[in-house]
C-alpha cells in the first residue's frame, strides 16, 4: 500500500514538472516585426511602438510583406501578407487595403497603418501584450453607412487632365517645353477601357560665337484600348492609336492591333507572381515628314509581336523580366528584340544584392529620313539616328549591421 502511494506521488510530481516545463517553454515572447514594403517605413515604426522593429527578416518572429499594384480607381491596392515564425509559427494572415486617386499621401499612410495594426492583433493576443489589449468597436456614422447607395454615378470611369510648362534661360541658352494631356480609364472585373491623349512641344535655342542653333520637337498622340477578361487565365483586347512625332520622322502614324493574353497563374495572384504571354497582330500606316532611307513617303505595314513577362514578389526578394520580339509580316528581317530584367535578393542577414539590365536589338528603323544627320541634329537630339542596339546594366549592393532593435524615430537636424 505504501509502495502504491509513493508511486502515485512520483507520477503527480512528474506531471507537475512536465506541465511547469511546458508552461515556461511556451512563455509568451515579445513581437519582433520586420516590414518589407514600398511605403513610409519610418512612419509605421513610429506609430506602431508596441512591438520591436528589426532591421532584417532573419531576426523577426513576425514578417510582413506588402505588395502593391495599380487599381481601377487610379490608386493602388496593397496586399499585406503576415507570417509568423518560431514562437508564432503557424499564425498567418492576408489583408488588403485600397487607396484611390483622391486620397493624399497622408490619407494613404494612415489607412495602411490601421490595416497593419489590424493584422498584428492575432500576434498580440499570443504575445506578452495579451493582458494589455483593450477592444473598442466604433459605431460612429453607423446609421449613415447603412444608408449608403452603392451605385457609382461615374460607372467606374476615372478621368485625369494634366499639364505643365517649363522655361529655362541663361545668357547663351533658352529652353521652353510644355505638355498637356487627358487620360480616362474604366476598370471592372471583366473590362478595362483606356484612352490617352497628349501634346508635347520642346523648343531649344543655343548661341555660340554669334551663331544660333535651334532645336524643335513636336509630339502629339492619342491611344485607346479595350480589354476583355475571358477567364482566370485568358484575356483578349484591341489597341488603336494615332501619332505625330518630328523626332521619329512621323507626320502621321495610325495603328490597329488585336491581341490575346495568357497568364500561367490566376490573375488573382498578380500581386505575388505572374508569367504572362501576349501576342499582338495588326497593321500600321505611316506618313513620313521626309522621304525615308528606303525611298518611302508613306506605307502600310503589317506586324506582329510576342511579349513574355515574369514577375515574382517573394520574401527572398523580387524578380522581374520581360522579353518582347516583333517583326513585319512581309519582311522578317526587319525586326526588334527587347529584353530587360531586374532581380533583388536578400542573401543573408543585412545583405541585399540588386541587378538590372536591358538589351535591345534594333533592325526595324524604316522611319529614318534619307541623308546624313547634321551635327546639330545629333547633339540636340532633334532627329532619331540609326543604331543596331541599345544596352545598359546596373548593379547595387547593400549591407546593414548594428543594433537590431531600435524603435526610436528622430528626424531632428
Amino acid at each position: 500500500m505504501i509502495y502504491h502511494i509513493l508511486s502515485f506521488r512520483k507520477v503527480l510530481f512528474t506531471l507537475f514538472l512536465l506541465f511547469n516545463s511546458l508552461l515556461f517553454s511556451q512563455q509568451k515572447e515579445p513581437i519582433k516585426l520586420f516590414i518589407e514594403c514600398r511605403c513610409e517605413k519610418s512612419y509605421l515604426r513610429q506609430e506602431i511602438n508596441f512591438v520591436n522593429h528589426v532591421r532584417d527578416q532573419g531576426l523577426a518572429n513576425v514578417v510582413l510583406m506588402v505588395y502593391d499594384i495599380a487599381n481601377g480607381s487610379g490608386g493602388r491596392t496593397y496586399k499585406l501578407d503576415f507570417k509568423g515564425v518560431r514562437s508564432y509559427e503557424g499564425i498567418a494572415q492576408e489583408l488588403t487595403y485600397d487607396s484611390n486617386v483622391n486620397m493624399t499621401s497622408d490619407d494613404i499612410r494612415k489607412g495602411l497603418l490601421e490595416t497593419v495594426k489590424n493584422g498584428l492583433l492575432k500576434y498580440m493576443i499570443e504575445s506578452n501584450l495579451s493582458d494589455k489589449i483593450t477592444y473598442k468597436i466604433s459605431d460612429e456614422g453607423l446609421a449613415e453607412r447603412q444608408d449608403i447607395n452603392f451605385e457609382d454615378p461615374w460607372n467606374n470611369w476615372i478621368f485625369e487632365v494634366y499639364g505643365e510648362a517649363e522655361l529655362d534661360k541663361e545668357a547663351s541658352r533658352k529652353e521652353f517645353e510644355y505638355e498637356i494631356g487627358f487620360e480616362s480609364d474604366r476598370v471592372t472585373e471583366k473590362w478595362r477601357i483606356r484612352a490617352d491623349i497628349q501634346m508635347n512641344l520642346a523648343n531649344s535655342k543655343f548661341l555660340r560665337d554669334d551663331e544660333e542653333f535651334v532645336s524643335k520637337r513636336e509630339r502629339y498622340f492619342g491611344y485607346g484600348s479595350i480589354v476583355r477578361s475571358l477567364s482566370d487565365h485568358w484575356s483578349v483586347g484591341i489597341f488603336g492609336g494615332a501619332r505625330h512625332d518630328t523626332y521619329t520622322n512621323l507626320n502621321m502614324a495610325t495603328s490597329l492591333t488585336p491581341a490575346i493574353e495568357y497568364n500561367i497563374f490566376p490573375y488573382r495572384e498578380v500581386l505575388r507572381r505572374e508569367i504572362v504571354f501576349a501576342y499582338k497582330i495588326g497593321y500600321v500606316y505611316n506618313n513620313y515628314i521626309e522621304t525615308t532611307i528606303f525611298g518611302e513617303d508613306e506605307e502600310t505595314i503589317y506586324n506582329h509581336s510576342l511579349d513574355v513577362q515574369a514577375r515574382f514578389r517573394q520574401p527572398w526578394g523580387n524578380l522581374y523580366s520581360r522579353l518582347r520580339a516583333s517583326s513585319f509580316l512581309n519582311d522578317f528581317s526587319k525586326n526588334r528584340v527587347q529584353f530587360n530584367g531586374s532581380v533583388s535578393v536578400r542573401v543573408f542577414k543585412g545583405l541585399a544584392v540588386r541587378f538590372s539590365g536591358a538589351l535591345e536589338l534594333i533592325r526595324d528603323q524604316i522611319n529614318l529620313p534619307a541623308g546624313s544627320a547634321s551635327i546639330e541634329d545629333v547633339l540636340l537630339q532633334q532627329k532619331q539616328i540609326a543604331t543596331d542596339f541599345e544596352t545598359g546594366f546596373r548593379v547595387g549592393i547593400s549591407y546593414t549591421f548594428g543594433s537590431a532593435f531600435n524603435n526610436i524615430i528622430n528626424t531632428r537636424l
